[in-house]
């Protein structure tokens, strides 16, 4: 018996009645031999780590602030790491499959366009100009980097219980409560939903606070009473009640109580600080007005693209739009800002040319 026959048997007979098995997994797009000390979703995990550029990345795009000039905001790497941590913790808890829960978590942020909401806005908006029909949002970009992007455009070949839950992961503003279970397979599906909420939660308020945008008494006493004035306290409590809600049931969620707490804090970052003018969404306009002037530029010159995915036929208009979109998205911060320079400013005003990305289908 191989070591990974080894671990799935130990999943057969520990983890929960409701938890995915890596035996059980549906498999992959491409097949692929098993390897013989990982399971199928350990491999996921180590793929998306080792091998997927996008991931490195993410360390040089935005979670919320946009370039603070303190260094320790979160950025969506750090932001990524956390999820993960959450997750883990949740899925050990509750007897689930930590290796799919952490792929997952890894993951489901592969696909988020340079400067946060405000960039994915952005490309949105020039994407339905530019294609009937066009549309951007990072969830289903996510998936994109991972089947076709990765790899030079081999993509990583997930299984499908991992790509399921990157595409399901997202909920916006929406209650946590009616977003859980839709669209997700498994309950790890569900409990990255779950962490990543509790995470971003936890670390934008943290962040706000540092920022100086809002100071912790501006939120509502009762919710801070329920959850805790420290962040640790609310990360701890949050956790500790998806498991007691959650343990020995086949879905995932929170008490009424800290559900309720936790959305009045939800609603509290999204009108004072993500959608605030004033904090975090001070530069939307610019951001989107300068990824849709790159957008444009490189409509209009596709020879410029570099390794643009190889299905794709440049001279169709479709196909052109979705490399840009690929080009763009795949941007960190700084190298969007470069890029903005090189085409539209003076030559004696640009800086080296960073040599950070060469293309969405590297």
């Amino acid at each position: 018996m191989s070591i990974r026959e080894r671990i799935e048997a130990f999943e057969q007979s520990a983890l929960s009645e409701f938890a995915a098995r890596a035996s059980g997994s549906r498999g992959r797009r491409e097949p692929e031999a098993p390897c013989p000390t990982r399971t199928c979703f350990m491999r996921d995990r180590d793929r998306i780590i080792h091998t997927a550029k996008a991931f490195r990345r993410l360390a040089h795009k935005t979670q919320v602030f946009i370039s603070p000039r303190d260094d320790h905001y979160r950025t969506r790497l750090s932001h990524t790491l956390e999820v993960a941590q959450i997750a883990r913790t949740l899925a050990k808890a509750l007897r689930l499959n930590e290796d799919l829960t952490e792929a997952i978590a890894l993951a489901h942020d592969l696909g988020h366009a340079p400067y946060g909401h405000a960039g994915e806005e952005g490309l949105n908006e020039v994407m339905t100009r530019a294609l009937p029909g066009g549309s951007f949002h990072h969830a289903v970009h996510s998936l994109r980097v991972v089947d076709e992007l990765e790899r030079g455009g081999r993509g990583l070949n997930l299984t499908w219980e991992v790509r399921n839950g990157i595409v399901g992961h997202t909920k916006g503003r929406q209650e946590l409560e009616s977003a859980l279970g839709d669209g997700a397979a498994t309950l790890e599906a569900d409990l990255v939903k779950v962490a990543d909420r509790i995470a971003y939660l936890n670390h934008d308020l943290d962040d706000a606070v540092r920022a100086g945008v809002m100071v912790l008494e501006d939120l509502p006493t009762d919710a801070l009473g329920v959850l805790g004035s420290s962040h640790g306290e609310r990360v701890g409590r949050m956790v500790e009640d998806v498991v007691r809600t959650s343990l020995d049931r086949p879905s995932i969620g929170l008490s009424a109580e800290i559900a309720e707490a936790t959305e009045v804090i939800k609603e509290y970052l999204f009108d004072h600080v993500y959608l605030n003018a004033r904090a975090a969404n001070a530069d939307r306009a610019n951001i989107k007005r300068l990824l849709g002037q790159l957008f444009e530029h490189f409509l209009a010159h596709p020879e410029k693209l570099p390794n643009p995915h190889p299905a794709l036929d440049l001279d169709a208009p479709a196909d052109r739009a979705r490399a840009v979109c690929d080009y763009i998205a795949g941007m960190t911060d700084r190298y969007a800002k470069q890029a903005y320079i090189d085409v539209f400013l003076p030559v004696d005003w640009r800086t080296p040319d960073l040599d950070t990305h060469r293309g969405a289908g590297e």
